[in-house]
């Protein structure tokens, strides 16, 4: 992963918030951990983050309303949800929200890991692709 790759853990189970810590922590990221809309809002006004790993069922706002939220304020932000009550209609409603991948819990370490590479792979791209010339599209 690259070594300027910032992610954010949002999940309102903390044990939950430092097995993604861990688990990211060894791959020279910058990786942070929060469980409220309010601390995303604010971390992400202060530094947008690459990718964000994001639980469904959190108290107060909803993950799929965060979700929303984070792609219409910061678009280029990759967002994997990861839960633990997968339907196909919240995978559905996930994707067309905007959301890069959705996993369902649990999910292993290198569940986490290849997630997080290929959103930030895809970010890259993106990215790369939108700076070209309208002419080289």
């Amino acid at each position: 992963m690259n070594a300027q790759a910032k992610i954010l853990v949002v999940d309102d189970e903390e044990v939950v918030r430092l097995s993604y810590l861990r688990i990211l922590a060894g791959n020279n990221c910058k990786v942070e951990a929060v469980w409220t809309w309010m601390q995303v809002s604010q971390l992400m006004q202060q530094d947008p983050f690459d990718v964000v790993l994001l639980d469904l069922r959190m108290p107060g706002m909803d993950g799929m309303t965060v979700l929303k939220a984070v792609k219409q304020c910061w678009p280029e932000s990759q967002v994997i949800i990861i839960t633990g009550y997968p339907t196909l209609e919240s995978a559905k409603q996930a994707v067309t929200l905007g959301a890069y991948d959705y996993l369902a819990k649990p999910v292993g370490p290198d569940q986490v890991i290849d997630a997080t590479n290929n959103a930030m792979l895809h970010k890259k791209w993106a990215l790369h692709s939108e700076a070209r010339p309208a002419c080289m599209k």
